[in-house]
């Protein structure tokens, strides 16, 4: 790899202007400077040799391009969510079987958000892990 990256340091615009369109099927953007049409070339050989990003990895960064946020609302084992509620600091502790709230094991966060306030709460809505519908169609 480290032959093939300085050949592609020595070759001049218009060899890596026609070796980006052998590769991406169409040129650079017009404005796309030089090093960094290198640079690009040379990410795609080190991806192609090395191998990508994960098949998760990969959903997650189309949903954000296209301004979505990840729809998976559970938060990884060994996170803390914290929430204050009328004066009160609540925090719960994310386990790989639920959640430990107020020294106790929980099954939802929906459960948690309806003690903590006495009313029927969408869990993750009230901890700030989903963002509440308030958008008319």
């Amino acid at each position: 790899m480290q032959t093939e990256l300085a050949e592609l340091m020595a070759r001049d615009r218009d060899a890596l202007v026609k070796h980006w369109q052998e590769i991406f099927g169409q040129p650079p953007p017009l404005k796309c400077g030089t090093e960094l049409v290198r640079q690009v070339l040379g990410w795609h050989m080190q991806v192609t040799r090395q191998g990508g990003l994960g098949k998760r990895d990969l959903a997650r960064m189309k949903q954000a391009a296209k301004g979505r946020h990840s729809s998976r609302s559970v938060p990884t084992p060994g996170s803390q969510l914290v929430r204050l509620w009328q004066g009160r600091t609540h925090q719960v502790h994310v386990l790989d079987n639920g959640y430990r709230y107020d020294g106790r094991h929980w099954k939802s966060l929906s459960a948690i958000a309806r003690a903590i306030t006495g009313t029927p709460w969408s869990g993750p809505v009230f901890f700030g892990l989903k963002p509440t519908n308030t958008a008319k169609k």
